[in-house]
């Protein structure tokens, strides 16, 4: 898994159709662009906070991640109950979705060829931050 810095000092400005694209029937052609959006802005919430990393494999390919995928991690956010997150477990790096079910914590996989890994004392864990995003290409 490779990890990188997340570095804002360049601003990136996309044009922006702000009217939306139609997932079902056509909709009609706009002919100007309504805005412009700097994609930082739109997907980092905290910049000191956020880094990127790129997925290796497919263990999580029922949330939409796949192999290839670049992810936004947070490490300012707080760990919930299904957030999606980064950890380091015993030397390795991984991106699984944490669970609690009655007093145990899981690292659960979206991927029924993964088993859940029961998070215990005896292990060298860290989070290193909450997914907030998935990119991934299609062509």
């Amino acid at each position: 898994m490779k990890i990188y810095n997340f570095s804002k000092t360049n601003k990136l400005k996309i044009p922006y159709f702000e009217g939306g694209v139609s997932a079902g029937f056509p909709s009609p052609a706009e002919d100007y662009i309504d805005n412009e959006i700097d994609l930082n802005n739109l997907l980092i919430d905290n910049p000191t906070s956020t880094y990127y990393v790129r997925v290796v494999g497919d263990s999580m390919k029922g949330a939409g991640i796949i192999d290839g995928d670049l992810l936004i991690v947070d490490r300012s956010l707080e760990i919930i109950n299904n957030c999606i997150v980064v950890a380091h477990i015993d030397g390795e790096f991984t991106v699984k979705r944490i669970k609690k079910i009655n007093t145990k914590m899981f690292l659960y996989a979206e991927n029924e060829n993964y088993p859940a890994i029961e998070i215990n004392e005896d292990m060298k864990l860290e989070i290193f931050g909450v997914v907030t995003h998935a990119i991934h290409r299609f062509i």
